[in-house]
């Protein structure tokens, strides 16, 4: 066990590894080459670049700015693309394919339903045709061999006036695909108190949601998601760095706010490339998440928009692993994390940990043996016959 701790894991090792994501956008995830086709069916022309690779880096250029509005406004054309029926139910379709391919074995996948109605759909149609996407997109990872659970969170733009609405829409939906509620958009200067109603609602409803919460702003906003709204999960939460004092001599002092969120055993949705481009952080080496992990933080990794930050889970963990010298056990910590953190019944989440992640990092963690025992000289023929 000691030689196989020595080692980082392989790409191929994490790729392969079972993952869980929290903190994923529909609309930040599409194939670049989708973006470029469903844009020609539909006649949107305000594409920057009609060739799939150059809009990819586009995309990761416009979002590299430092800037959470600006990385926002790269959301324009993928929403442009996502009014019609077909465009949603296939971007649905390839995101639970191309996160399954990456070894996702549950994600929860979250989109603003008030963001595609431009083509005259409903909101209720919305919700279904994006559940028949994932599920459809479920049904062709099983084809190649991959298995992965796909739930849905409704979120809410927190610049608009519609929470209560989407939040009313994610409870009649609750059994039916739907996991939980969220709220994203900027922070600054749109509180989540804003949407007080919503979340006194889900609450009573006895239903799950998330914030975005910490990110572009600080400690403010993950007090008010917490103690005014009563958040289940931080999307993000990285400030909470914010609230802890790490003296000259290596000590660590926690703030209430910090103390809180660790005690209570709040999970952070993490995003490390996402947060370094809009500016919530300098670098990996810099990123809170090292010494979150190491306080012990409920901390989980995510995605947040793999199009825009041009990651997957894999190369997110690939990130930790080269940074953190993080070995298999750590990124099973992670991941068990996540499972814990899903907004799906508890005998779900227990039987996803002991059936499907931990087996899965023991089958890795077990590859040390049979590489050593591949590398080792075979004993020369007649030395120890009798």
């Amino acid at each position: 066990m000691t030689s196989e701790l020595s080692n980082l894991p392989t790409a191929e090792q994490i790729r392969r590894a079972p993952k869980v994501l929290l903190h994923d956008h529909l609309d930040g995830g599409l194939r670049p080459a989708t973006v470029v086709e469903l844009a020609r069916e539909i006649g949107y022309d305000g594409l920057p670049e009609t060739d799939p690779d150059l809009l990819g880096t586009w995309f990761r250029e416009a979002a590299d700015s430092g800037s959470l509005e600006r990385y926002l406004e790269t959301f324009t054309h993928t929403c442009a693309v996502m009014q019609t029926r077909e465009g949603l139910f296939r971007v649905a379709a390839e995101c639970a394919e191309d996160l399954a391919a990456d070894g996702v074995v549950y994600a929860e996948v979250r989109y603003a339903p008030e963001q595609h109605l431009e083509g005259g759909l409903g909101l209720e149609e919305v919700v279904q045709i994006v559940n028949d996407g994932f599920r459809e997109g479920e049904r062709r990872a099983r084809e190649r061999g991959h298995r992965i659970r796909v739930g849905a969170l409704l979120t809410a733009m927190r610049h608009a006036a519609r929470a209560l609405e989407i939040a009313e829409l994610a409870n009649r939906h609750r059994d039916l695909g739907v996991v939980g509620f969220d709220i994203a958009g900027a922070e600054a200067g749109f509180p989540p108190t804003r949407h007080l109603d919503a979340f006194e609602y889900l609450k009573r409803e006895n239903n799950h949601f998330t914030i975005h919460a910490g990110e572009a702003f600080g400690l403010p906003s993950i007090w008010q998601a917490l103690q005014w709204c009563g958040a289940d999960r931080l999307g993000h939460g990285v400030r909470i760095i914010d609230d802890i004092e790490v003296a000259d001599d290596g000590s660590v002092t926690l703030g209430r706010l910090a103390s809180y969120v660790r005690d209570k055993r709040i999970p952070l949705e993490l995003c490390p490339t996402s947060n370094l481009q809009t500016g919530a952080a300098s670098s990996y080496a810099e990123h809170p998440i090292g010494l979150l992990r190491r306080l012990q933080f409920r901390c989980t990794v995510n995605t947040d928009n793999r199009l825009m930050s041009d990651t997957s889970m894999t190369r997110e963990f690939e990130h930790l692993v080269k940074t953190f010298r993080y070995t298999l056990d750590d990124l099973q910590w992670f991941t068990v994390n996540g499972m814990k953190s899903a907004f799906l019944p508890f005998d779900e989440r227990l039987a996803m940990i002991n059936d499907v992640i931990k087996p899965g990092y023991a089958e890795l963690r077990s590859e040390w043996l049979f590489r050593q025992s591949a590398t080792t000289p075979a004993p020369s023929s007649g030395s120890d016959a009798e």
